[in-house]
């Protein structure tokens, strides 16, 4: 896997991310580091990559196990060290999975194997940060 950061002299702190595949990210910091604030910061990516691949995880969990799971969606929150590094140090991720006939064990399985054996975001994070997992179901 390959990537490309590029900063952006003209833009403050703003750094804009090829990636392998050929997408561009953008990121930005905030105003009291320099930052037009005209993009996530890049903590910020990283929470969202991890929301994103668990999310991936438990909606491919569910559909492989020939579940009517018709959408999925993470809410995360983080906490951050109060010093440099500013690791973070808990992550609590509620996923909201929406779907027809889908049980509570289903779910739970699916959200379970992605935090304990495929999620590699969410791996490398629990190195420094405890992960609080939840869910709830909606019918579709």
């Amino acid at each position: 896997m390959d990537c490309t950061i590029r900063w952006q002299p003209d833009a403050g702190m703003a750094f804009i991310a090829e990636t392998g595949s050929g997408h561009l990210l953008t990121m930005d910091g905030a105003a009291d580091g320099g930052g037009r604030n005209l993009a996530p910061r890049p903590m910020e990516t990283v929470l969202a990559g991890t929301g994103g691949c668990a999310a991936y995880d438990v909606v491919l969990i569910l559909k492989r196990g020939r579940h009517e799971v018709t959408g999925c969606e993470v809410r995360l929150q983080a906490e951050r060290a109060a010093t440099d590094p500013k690791v973070f140090t808990r992550i609590r991720m509620h996923f909201v999975v929406r779907g027809r006939g889908l049980s509570e064990a289903a779910v739970a399985r699916a959200v379970a194997l992605s935090h304990d054996k495929y999620c590699s975001a969410s791996a490398m994070l629990a190195k420094t940060a405890q992960i609080d997992t939840s869910f709830e179901i909606v019918a579709a």
